[in-house]
């Protein structure tokens, strides 16, 4: 049956569930649970530094530090605390983890336990709050291992340790102009947009692809004197621009918002790298693996793009710690791939660049 714009994201996750006639429908419903929390995250971040007015937490620092090392806001506290109470109750789950928790969150005894992982961030980009640009959330679903199921155990950061390939599902909410959800369950991505008249998600954006080919990529070039030479000599070939060994213009764009870059990809193509440097020589990446990364990788291969390392696929990555950071290049397959070649390849560079290009009075 061909997707229609007025179905809801309940009518879509039914009629995805119809291909799997033995489903039990948990997934079904875990995802309606993980939309709820996106919807109240919305409206929280809405109100901006009026949060208080809402009888929650004030919209500024609180002071704390995430196991990331990172100042948290108290709308990382808050939103986090939305999403484990909007889904550790529902007898999906077998337990989470986030971003923001240190350890893996155990369902409370009082709730029966699924088969079901899930990890998300909770607010992802929340620096940018305070300049009103677009946030999100992000999440990934994966299945318990059968032991935790059948044994009704408590998790394990081991648990969680599965590669990227192993995702049932992921996606993102991004809360803009208008709050959307895109999502896969595995079966191509889809967009759905809040009405906020209904309180539903409506289908507005079916079979979401990313086209192949893009004049237009996003990184951090005040990073650019620790990139590696496959990196730096891709982006010198998109600034020389039509005289250079591309022979068309690039346009370079950087929001600082993970959900921001992964959605203007998704809906026009580009690549986003936030590639391996040696910035920090401790941290092979900035982007975490399990609740970026992962999901976000997992959601641009559904759409026919690609993601990557830069060096091999990010959803075969067989992960090592609950908070593993690492590179990532994602966006149009064709431009993906050519970074992956040149990680492959003796560097070299193209001296017509000026902006990133060695300078030397004794240049060849």
């Amino acid at each position: 049956m061909p997707l229609s714009k007025r179905w809801t994201l309940t009518r879509y996750l039914i009629e995805e569930r119809r291909r799997f006639p033995e489903a039990s429908g948990d997934l079904n419903a875990l995802l309606l649970d993980v939309s709820l929390a996106c919807k109240a995250i919305s409206r929280v971040v809405s109100f901006g530094d009026l949060t208080d007015s809402l009888g929650q937490l004030p919209a500024t620092e609180a002071g704390g530090v995430n196991v990331q090392g990172e100042v948290q806001k108290q709308l990382d506290v808050l939103s986090n605390e939305i999403f484990v109470r909007m889904n550790e109750w529902n007898g999906h789950l077998a337990g989470m983890a986030s971003e923001e928790m240190d350890e893996p969150k155990q369902i409370p005894e009082a709730y029966p336990r699924g088969k079901y992982l899930l990890l998300f961030d909770p607010l992802d980009g929340s620096s940018n709050i305070d300049v009103n640009v677009a946030v999100g959330s992000i999440f990934s679903i994966l299945r318990a291992p059968q032991e935790v199921v059948d044994s009704g155990r408590d998790v394990t950061e081991a648990d969680f340790l599965q590669p990227g390939a192993a995702q049932v599902a992921a996606g993102y909410a991004i809360y803009g102009p208008t709050t959307m959800l895109v999502l896969s369950v595995g079966n191509g991505v889809a967009g759905f947009t809040l009405n906020p008249n209904l309180g539903e998600f409506v289908l507005t954006h079916p079979c979401i692809q990313v086209p192949a080919d893009t004049q237009e990529f996003a990184i951090n070039s005040s990073n650019s004197r620790f990139w590696e030479p496959p990196v730096k000599r891709y982006v010198d070939e998109c600034l020389a621009g039509k005289t250079g060994t591309r022979g068309k213009d690039f346009n370079m764009r950087w929001i600082a918002s993970m959900v921001a870059e992964a959605h203007r990809i998704l809906m026009r193509g580009g690549v986003f790298m936030y590639p391996r440097d040696t910035k920090d020589p401790a941290r092979p990446g900035r982007l975490r693996l399990l609740y970026e990364a992962n999901p976000v990788g997992f959601v641009m291969e559904q759409a026919g793009g690609r993601a990557s390392t830069g060096r091999q696929p990010v959803l075969g990555v067989t992960p090592s710690s609950l908070h593993q950071r690492i590179g990532l290049v994602f966006g149009s397959r064709h431009e993906v791939e050519r970074i992956e070649r040149y990680h492959h390849e003796p560097a070299t560079r193209d001296p017509g660049v000026p902006l990133f290009a060695e300078r030397s009075l004794f240049r060849d």
